[in-house]
C-alpha cells in the first residue's frame, strides 16, 4: 500500500493494476518461450513467462508508438531543415534499486524488441561498466561509496550516451566482471549504431546538480527517450539483496576466482550479518539519497509487491 507521500508523488500518473494493464496488450504476439524467460531473469527473480504476457507485452506495444512518433519527429526535422541526417537511436532507461530486478527487465525487454517484425538492432548496456576502476576508487577513500553516483565516470557515461545518440558507429563500452568486482577494459564491447538502445543502472534517471553559474551541462538522463524504473517497498528490497547474497555464496561466490570468494567459505550466519551490513551501510543509504529521488522523472514505474511480482503498473500522463 502506498503511503500518502508516495500517492503525492506518483500524481503526475495513470495508474493500472496487473490485470488493467494487461489488456493494453491488444493482439501483440508473444515472442519469448517459457525457456526463454528461465535463461533471462536475474538468480532471486521469480518472473514467469504469464508476467512477461501482462506486463512487457504491453510494454512493447507502447515503446513501439513512442518508437514510430521520435522517428516522425526527427523525420519533420529533417525536413524543415532541410537535411538527411542518419537514424538516430532510440534509448530507453531502465533504473531502481539493487535487487529490484533491473537486469531481467533490460534483458527481457531486449529480446521482446528484437523480435518485432521490423528485426530492429537492440543493444544493452549496463553503467556498472562506467564505474571508476577499483584502484581509482581505493585511492580516492571511495570502495564503500560504489554504486554511489560520485563512483561513476559520469563524464564518460554522457560522452558515450552523446556520441550515440550523434549516429557515431563501433563506440567502446568498458565492461565490468562481476566476478572480479572490477572494470575490465581490455574486454571492451562496440555498440554500432543500434536501432534501440538499453542502458540499465542505479542512477541512470538522476540528473546531478547544476553549475551555479547557469552554464549549459548535460546529464545522463538527458538522451534517453523513455524511462523505465522498478519500485519496491524498502524491507521487500533489503530481503531480496540478502536473499541474493546468501544464493551468490553458493554458486558465482563458490569460484576461486571471484571477488567475493572468502564470502563463501564464511559460516550462513556470518555472512548474514556481513550482508545486513552492506545494505546498511552502502545499498540503503544510496537507495535513499539518490535511487528513490528519481522515481519521479521515469515515464513507467513497475511497482512490485512483496513476491517480487509486479502488481501496478504507472505511465505518465503526456
Amino acid at each position: 500500500m502506498l503511503t500518502a507521500q508516495e500517492s503525492l508523488d506518483l500524481a503526475p500518473y495513470h495508474r493500472f493494476t496487473k490485470t488493467e494493464w494487461s489488456k493494453f496488450r491488444a493482439d501483440e504476439p508473444m515472442t519469448l518461450t517459457a525457456d526463454d524467460i528461465d535463461r533471462l531473469r536475474a538468480l532471486n527473480d521469480p518472473i514467469s513467462l504469464n508476467e512477461a504476457e501482462e506486463i512487457y507485452l504491453p510494454i512493447t506495444r507502447l515503446l513501439s508508438l513512442y518508437v514510430e512518433a521520435v522517428q516522425g519527429l526527427h523525420r519533420a526535422s529533417n525536413m524543415f531543415l532541410g537535411t538527411t541526417d542518419s537514424k538516430v537511436p532510440f534509448v530507453i532507461g531502465v533504473a531502481g534499486s539493487v535487487a529490484v530486478g533491473k537486469s531481467t527487465t533490460a534483458r527481457i525487454l531486449q529480446t521482446l524488441l528484437q523480435r518485432w517484425k521490423s528485426s530492429p538492432k537492440v543493444d544493452l548496456v549496463t553503467t556498472d561498466g562506467f564505474l571508476f576502476p577499483n584502484a581509482v576508487l581505493q585511492e580516492r577513500g571511495m570502495m564503500d561509496r560504489k554504486g554511489f553516483p560520485e563512483s561513476y565516470d559520469r563524464a564518460r557515461l554522457v560522452r558515450f550516451l552523446s556520441e550515440i545518440k550523434s549516429g557515431k558507429g563501433n563506440v567502446n563500452v568498458p565492461v565490468y566482471s562481476h566476478l572480479v568486482y572490477d572494470v575490465v577494459p581490455e574486454n571492451e564491447i562496440i555498440v554500432d549504431r543500434p536501432d534501440i538502445l538499453i542502458v540499465e543502472g542505479l542512477n541512470i534517471l538522476q540528473p546531478g546538480e547544476l553549475p551555479k553559474s547557469g552554464r549549459p551541462i548535460l546529464f545522463a538522463s538527458d538522451f534517453l527517450d523513455f524511462s523505465v524504473y522498478i519500485d519496491a517497498d524498502e524491507d521487500d528490497l533489503t530481503t531480496w539483496f540478502l536473499q541474493r547474497f546468501l544464493k551468490l555464496r553458493e554458486t558465482a561466490f563458490a569460484d576461486e576466482k571471484s571477488f567475493f570468494h572468502k564470502f563463501a567459505l564464511m559460516s550462513e550466519d556470518e555472512a548474514k550479518t556481513y550482508g545486513k551490513w552492506v545494505w546498511e551501510t552502502i545499498n540503503r543509504p544510496n537507495l535513499v539519497e539518490n535511487i528513490v529521488p528519481t522515481r519521479g522523472r521515469a515515464d513507467l514505474i513497475l511497482r512490485k509487491g512483496r513476491s517480487h511480482v509486479i502488481e501496478e503498473v504507472f505511465l505518465r500522463r503526456i
